[in-house]
């Protein structure tokens, strides 16, 4: 028999804030321009999920040092631009989240200066004011578990009893990595295909989320 669900701890990018769609798009435009040809699925692919470090260095590995410092200036510009005139909520999360009676927590790959101004933007800040967990606290990024052990644990639940919310494939995996259940968002970049797995179902409407954590 299952663990009860104590704890829902959720992706930020993607999951809360859609900003996927942004960093994405701008990513792959940069990458062209200097000289690693990709396509947007392929963005997603490599680097959906991962921390700004982990991306640093797999474009180092293409690019080099020099290129990859560039890459990154004008990323950071460019998608800041980006963000304050487009980022909205993931559709149907508001709704969710008022559903959702269980304790809630989030634990991103994200810097926590970049979730407080995503978070506070988008107005879901108060939502998870002192219980929000950066990949920049741990040892290793996703697919490592690291982090979502790191938010278990601060949160004082055992990790069968939590479960995750996650739209990268690198996130689903870190959920399995650590034990815990999850459920793969594919109402945004990621296909279908690539969160299916072991103790995960995947779902496209927000609004779907209660009911399926209510039937764990």
């Amino acid at each position: 028999m299952s663990e009860p669900v104590e704890l829902v701890i959720f992706d930020c990018d993607g999951v809360l804030v859609d900003s996927e769609h942004i960093a994405t798009r701008v990513h792959t435009a940069i990458l062209n321009e200097l000289g690693w040809s990709l396509t947007e699925a392929e963005v997603v692919e490599l680097f959906m999920g991962r921390t700004s470090k982990s991306i640093n260095e797999l474009t180092e590995e293409r690019l080099g040092g020099e290129l990859t410092a560039e890459v990154e200036k004008r990323f950071l510009r460019l998608y800041w631009e980006a963000v304050e005139a487009e980022l909205t909520p993931v559709p149907g999360i508001a709704e969710a989240l008022d559903a959702i009676t269980l304790p809630t927590c989030v634990a991103s790959s994200g810097s926590h200066a970049k979730m407080c101004r995503t978070l506070g933007q988008t107005g879901l800040y108060a939502r998870f004011e002192g219980r929000i967990f950066s990949g920049t606290e741990v040892p290793h990024g996703k697919p490592a578990p690291d982090l979502f052990l790191y938010a278990a644990r601060s949160s004082g639940v055992e990790p069968a009893r939590c479960v995750v919310v996650e739209d990268s494939r690198f996130g689903v995996e870190a959920a399995r990595a650590a034990g815990m259940r999850s459920f793969g968002y594919a109402g945004g970049l990621t296909p279908a295909a690539r969160l299916e797995g072991q103790d995960t179902i995947v779902f496209t409407d927000m609004r779907e989320l209660p009911a399926l954590i209510a039937t764990l």
